[in-house]
């Protein structure tokens, strides 16, 4: 990882004069793609403070995304500019839009007026990027399928079926769900308006700058249905839009498409195949949350996993696609049951729940495993020390896992990310355990060489995902450093 924030700088240098005074690496979220702000100096003459620069080795979604930008560019619409690529073309440049989406205004600001004129802009450029777009765009561009027809429908419903529907074990005729997979998919393919389709068109994926919509990440687009990007952005389970919202929100965009397209669409049939692409969406987001989440074991994408499926029950119980299918419809009924939706609500704990964990980072060759003052005992040791040590580079020898640096090295060079997410499957089924029976202690070890680095680094992650999950009081400490510190859920449960 060091190697590619060097090559990232490479190339920056290469195409700006601009002084680098910042290097930062960005959060990841469900892709593989890896990137970096940039924050330069003496800019005269560019048009930016900072750049984005990111990493990916898929070289075609590279050149996906490189075509798509460029051409979107061309036609006026709101993407990022792309700087440089380099010549392996694993690394490029891209304008930066800040760290604000759609969803982040959203939260912060509720669904007030301010918010429904983002989602109305975000709309009429999501037509207008679909409409004129398809024109002249070479869609032998796309990653896979160069439309969103029968087959790549389909494609979508078994991945539900597969890494969602099937880890439920719930008894199925398996016959008759394919045969109403086969009638879905082909009543969806046949749609009035087929233009570009982002494929992933949701509130974060939108940036707001300036109160301007900017789009990202839309490199897994293709021919498709104009409604699929709709149905993306409208029912979102984590934006929780209100039904008031997402029927006008839908006519506005109606509006955007027919002054586009010159004509009146017929509204009916539009929103008899618009509510079908709600349901395929929610589907298609409940497999990728079962992948992600269940085989994975990617914690975001678990606690997502109930809010999707309260959309769908609202869904199912309010709205209707124009096609009977019988087993499908048996299926979605069983699949939003209350005992279903429970499977995936972790177990939180409240202002009586007596548990505290305690988490405790040390030295083996200094004192050994600390011990546990509780009456419970038992509790976890994890050893950090096959994890690459800081401590060994000049530059963090003074430093502790609490120092920005020291974290990148971590999360950017290192397997801490595999290390804890198995630490976090273990650890979890003693909480959510200890939890339901009443226990009052629970103790948690991270030891490494001098307990500096990564055994303080584990402790405050650890730390922090049982207080967002389980809303869990955490007793964090670090040994070696005198460090004590009680933490609070920022969530507390009532």
């Amino acid at each position: 990882m060091t190697s590619i924030a060097e090559q990232i700088e490479q190339l920056f240098k290469q195409h700006s004069q601009a002084d680098i005074i910042r290097l930062e690496k960005l959060p990841q979220s469900g892709s593989d793609r890896i990137y970096f702000r940039l924050e330069c100096k003496n800019c005269e003459g560019n048009n930016f403070n900072s750049v984005i620069g990111t990493y990916n080795i898929n070289k075609k979604e590279n050149k996906t995304f490189l075509n798509f930008s460029r051409h979107f560019k061309s036609i006026g619409s709101p993407v990022p500019f792309i700087y440089a690529t380099n010549e392996e073309g694993t690394i490029y440049l891209q304008e930066d839009f800040g760290n604000v989406s759609l969803l982040d205004m959203l939260e912060k600001h509720g669904q007030n007026e301010y918010v429904y004129s983002l989602y109305q802009k975000s709309l009429k450029a999501l037509s207008y990027l679909q409409i004129n777009a398809d024109k002249e765009i070479d869609y032998d561009w796309c990653i896979t399928s160069r439309e969103f027809g029968k087959q790549a429908i389909l494609s979508d419903l078994l991945y539900f079926k597969y890494y969602f529907l099937d880890t439920l074990k719930i008894p199925y005729d398996k016959e008759n769900l394919y045969n109403d997979f086969d009638a879905l998919s082909t009543y969806l393919a046949h749609v009035d308006h087929k233009y570009f389709m982002f494929r992933d068109f949701q509130s974060r994926n939108i940036m707001i700058k300036n109160d301007e919509v900017f789009f990202i990440d839309y490199q897994g687009g293709m021919k498709g249905a104009l409604q699929y990007d709709v149905a993306s952005l409208l029912w979102q389970a984590k934006a929780h839009l209100s039904d008031e919202w997402k029927t006008s929100l839908l006519e506005y965009y109606m509006d955007c498409a027919d002054e586009l397209l010159n004509k009146d669409m017929d509204r009916n049939r539009f929103v008899s195949q618009y509510n079908g692409y709600v349901l395929l969406r929610m589907l298609q987001v409940l497999g990728a949350y079962g992948f992600r989440g269940l085989f994975e074991r990617k914690a975001h994408f678990l606690t997502s996993i109930p809010l999707a499926l309260l959309n769908l029950k609202w869904f199912i119980n309010n709205k209707h696609f124009g096609i009977s299918l019988p087993e499908f419809e048996q299926l979605m009924t069983r699949i939003v049951e209350d005992d279903i939706i429970n499977r995936f609500v972790p177990i939180k704990a409240n202002t009586a729940t007596p548990l505290t964990v305690t988490i405790n980072s040390f030295s083996y060759l200094k004192r050994g495993y600390p011990p546990d003052p509780s009456r419970n005992g038992g509790g976890f040791v994890f050893d950090c020390r096959g994890i690459l040590n800081p401590g060994r580079i000049e530059l963090y020898k003074q430093m502790t896992g609490r120092d920005k640096k020291v974290k990148d090295y971590l999360e950017q060079q290192t397997r801490m990310e595999d290390f804890l997410n198995s630490v976090y499957n273990v650890v979890d089924i003693a909480v959510e355990n200890y939890i339901g029976r009443n226990f009052e202690s629970l103790m948690i070890n991270f030891g490494c060489t001098g307990g500096q680095h990564r055994s303080v680094y584990a402790a405050d992650a650890l730390s922090r995902h049982l207080r967002n999950k389980y809303a869990v009081r955490t007793i964090v400490n670090h040994l070696e450093q005198n460090i004590s510190e009680t933490k609070e859920s920022p969530n507390p449960a009532k």
